[in-house]
């Protein structure tokens, strides 16, 4: 009687937060660390907090498997929970760990400026340990995505700048400023790189490009006789050194301060398929996986500073491989799906059947997370995740409902879907802000939805 009264009161108070208003529209995301750094597809803080005020006491224990940027750790960490988050991203688990460590502001500042100055000058007189690291840092291979990518008085700047985070000892420290060197290559506006829309997933080399002075680098033949969409292929390159000042700036008014945190986060590099943790032991888990057939593909965005942190491109593509909702089908282990989902499947499959294993593999990973949801949940206690919903030749993936039906097939209770409505002007995603019916992206990307799960 007691257990049922238990679940009982976890579906009614499930039920209860997905009958609220979950946009969040009116309300700023901009405190904390919050704004450390851009990241596609992040949901507001608010929506975490909500779930964690809500279902959990302090010192409990709140769990994001596939972490992504970090908000609901940052939100734990500020409610006084344990938090505990999973990712296989490098970059996600350095922005996760910078946004949660607190750092002293002023040690901070006078590193950065000492930073910024040494770099400077070893950039102005074209020191020779600038030159020979730009000269071995990279394979043939990465070396021809930063010769595309970065002009070569950037790249100069920003090897500058990697020698001197690299000879500060305290990994804290140098975390935070290789996190604001990062920043200011995967921007949404401006950046130091000759990719546009960085932030957005789908990066294009600008056409005519101007220097800092004002001076054309490249693309002056497109001056006499411009395209009509030529200013939204133009960039005008910024110093990485102001870049790097200023992000810094702004990164230091969000600082944790040693005093705001009551339980200490943990972040770990792991796959949310196979959890290191054990049976039973999670409070709430609140989490965004990614979308079926990479449809924001981080790794194309995140690539792009994760090479000048020392990461080879193949290793980089390789990686994107093995990430929840990829598209390579070798050595992919298969679940068997509940009647539902494998109906939407077998849909998908007889207009392409390419996408349909893509589709296949999907929920068979996500049954495997989910599995790993329940097993490590405490009875009682609740899973909200956050989805959005694809389009695979013009058909409805129907993620919120499949994933809805595996976990009953688990053994989870669902008690309700709620839906949010997506703020495009805050948002950032991979399209423009028009509404435009036909485009298959933009089909899926104008509202999300929260299933709660409950183990009985």
């Amino acid at each position: 009687m007691a257990d049922t009264s238990r679940l009982q009161s976890s579906r009614e108070q499930v039920v209860n937060l997905l009958e609220q208003d979950l946009d969040f529209h009116d309300q700023g995301s901009n405190y904390a660390s919050h704004n450390f750094h851009s990241f596609p597809a992040k949901f507001p803080p608010q929506l975490p907090r909500l779930f964690i005020d809500t279902l959990t006491r302090p010192g409990d224990v709140v769990l994001d498997p596939m972490q992504g940027s970090g908000t609901t750790i940052l939100e734990a960490l500020l409610s006084g929970r344990r938090a505990i988050g999973f990712d296989i991203d490098p970059l996600s688990l350095l922005i996760t760990q910078v946004k949660i460590t607190p750092l002293e502001p002023l040690k901070v500042l006078q590193a950065s400026k000492e930073i910024v100055r040494k770099a400077s000058i070893a950039y102005s007189e074209r020191s020779n340990a600038m030159l020979l690291a730009l000269e071995a840092r990279w394979d043939k291979e990465t070396r021809q995505f930063i010769d595309y990518w970065f002009d070569t008085d950037t790249q100069m700047a920003l090897m500058a700048l990697i020698l001197e985070i690299n000879k500060i000892a305290d990994p804290a420290l140098r975390n935070f400023f290789n996190l604001a060197l990062s920043a200011i290559i995967i921007t949404k506006t401006g950046g130091v790189s000759l990719a546009l829309d960085l932030a957005h997933t789908r990066p294009h080399r600008a056409k005519l490009v101007y220097a800092e002075s004002g001076e054309i680098l490249e693309g002056i033949e497109y001056t006499e006789n411009p395209p009509p969409n030529l200013k939204y292929a133009t960039k005008s390159l910024r110093s990485p050194f102001s870049e790097f000042d200023k992000r810094v700036q702004g990164n230091l008014k969000g600082l944790l301060r040693p005093k705001e945190i009551t339980l200490p986060a943990q972040v770990f590099f792991g796959n949310a398929q196979k959890l290191p943790l054990s049976d039973n032991l999670v409070d709430l888990i609140v989490t965004s996986p990614p979308y079926a057939s990479n449809a924001i593909d981080y790794m194309r965005a995140h690539k792009f500073s994760l090479v000048w942190l020392g990461y080879p491109i193949a290793d980089l593509s390789t990686k994107r491989g093995e990430y929840i909702g990829g598209e390579v089908l070798t050595e992919v282990a298969f679940e068997p799906l509940p009647e539902y989902t494998s109906t939407i499947i077998t849909g998908i499959t007889a207009l392409d059947q390419k996408k349909g294993q893509v589709l296949n593999r999907y929920y068979s990973e996500m049954t495997r997370v989910l599995r790993e949801m329940y097993r490590v949940l405490k009875r009682g206690k609740a899973s909200m995740v956050v989805v959005g919903n694809s389009q695979m030749r013009g058909r409805d993936t129907e993620t919120q409902n499949c994933l809805a039906d595996i976990g009953r097939s688990i053994g989870f209770n669902v008690p309700a879907i709620g839906v949010r409505n997506l703020d495009r002007n805050r948002r950032m995603l991979p399209a423009g802000l028009e509404i435009d019916r036909e485009s298959q992206i933009q089909q899926r990307m104008h509202e999300e939805y929260v299933i709660g799960f409950i183990k009985p």
